[in-house]
């Protein structure tokens, strides 16, 4: 197959997945320049592929809305990585309302994969196990998610109604600046314009979003991922906790990472491999999970905040120490 060729169909593939792609986008992708793309695209105009382009700030090419995709033809490589990603989208929440949705897709794509390709995933799916068990989360609809994405690639407004944890119901403007997937659950962040605020809502809990006229600028070098991980640690919770712990950053964030704890900066210029004391602060619902953790880190500490966490920590070590002698004692008995 000639490369002029192989460009074509890469173009077609990359229309195919949806939305609108930029002339400098696809000249990215396919390693040309603008005029070889729009000749690109003369050439599936010609083989009646329904081509739109579309002016504007944020314009391109798209698919007419509509247009039926040629059989499914995939590589066992690219049928397997699309068969695992549904199974692992579906285990970790990653998925809209629709709890069947990963399931018909799946069977969807075995119909039309030959006999043998199918017969040799199913034998891997068969053989999958996974160490913790699936999550039970809340999932957002797929026309929120859709509308919300598609705002925040155009950078326009939209108006969302949203209930809050405590079931109070409002609508609101948003300036959406990009959509996290955290824990299990889908998020937006951005600002409400009304009142000037960063904000952060919960996809699932977006009950409908409509776009609204406008657009509006992202903040230069704006992180949306950081942004949500940064406001998990500094919301409001039950219990504000202030420890001191001495160990590296690296260490501690594997067991308190960012979007747990907020972590005291070591010195400039310090060594970042030097254990030193640091200051870790969260706010929780919730104290009891926190001994084990503090447990697994093995380096010193020091609560500053709350006393009840002393207590649970206290009870917690003599709970191990307990049954760390009746376990020597029946040891000494059975010898």
């Amino acid at each position: 197959m000639s490369r002029p060729t192989v460009r074509v169909l890469t173009l077609l593939e990359l229309l195919q997945s949806g939305g609108i792609r930029t002339v400098a986008e696809l000249a990215d992708r396919l390693g040309v320049d603008g005029r070889t793309v729009r000749r690109y695209v003369d050439r599936l105009v010609d083989l009646d592929v329904p081509v739109e382009a579309v002016r504007g700030r944020y314009g391109g090419y798209r698919l007419a809305a509509g247009y039926r995709l040629p059989p499914l033809m995939l590589s066992d490589d690219e049928a397997l990585a699309v068969l695992l990603g549904l199974v692992a989208g579906r285990r970790e929440g990653l998925t809209t309302t629709s709890d069947t949705a990963s399931e018909t897709a799946a069977a969807k794509i075995r119909r039309v994969l030959p006999e043998r390709l199918s017969r040799r995933l199913d034998t891997v799916l068969d053989s999958l196990a996974f160490t913790t068990a699936p999550g039970r989360f809340a999932h957002p609809d797929a026309e929120v998610l859709l509308t919300v994405a598609d705002a925040v690639r155009s950078r326009r407004p939209v108006s969302i109604r949203y209930t809050d944890r405590d079931g109070r119901r409002s609508e609101r403007p948003l300036h959406a600046y990009g959509i996290v997937a955290h824990g299990g659950r889908w998020y937006v962040t951005g600002t409400d314009p009304d009142i000037g605020e960063d904000r952060t809502f919960r996809l699932d809990r977006i009950t409908s979003a409509r776009t609204l006229p406008g657009s509006f600028e992202v903040p230069a070098g704006l992180d949306p991922a950081q942004r949500v991980l940064s406001g998990f640690a500094t919301a409001a919770y039950r219990y504000e906790v202030s420890l001191r712990i001495h160990g590296t950053a690296d260490r501690i964030r594997a067991r308190l990472p960012a979007g747990v704890a907020s972590l005291e900066e070591p010195p400039a210029g310090a060594d970042p491999a030097a254990e030193r004391w640091l200051r870790v602060e969260l706010r929780v619902q919730e104290l009891d999970w926190l001994p084990p953790v503090l447990a697994s880190l093995d380096r010193p500490f020091v609560i500053e905040r709350p006393e009840e966490l002393r207590g649970l920590v206290t009870a917690f070590a003599d709970r191990l120490a307990s049954r760390a002698r009746r376990a020597g004692t029946s040891l000494e008995e059975g010898g």
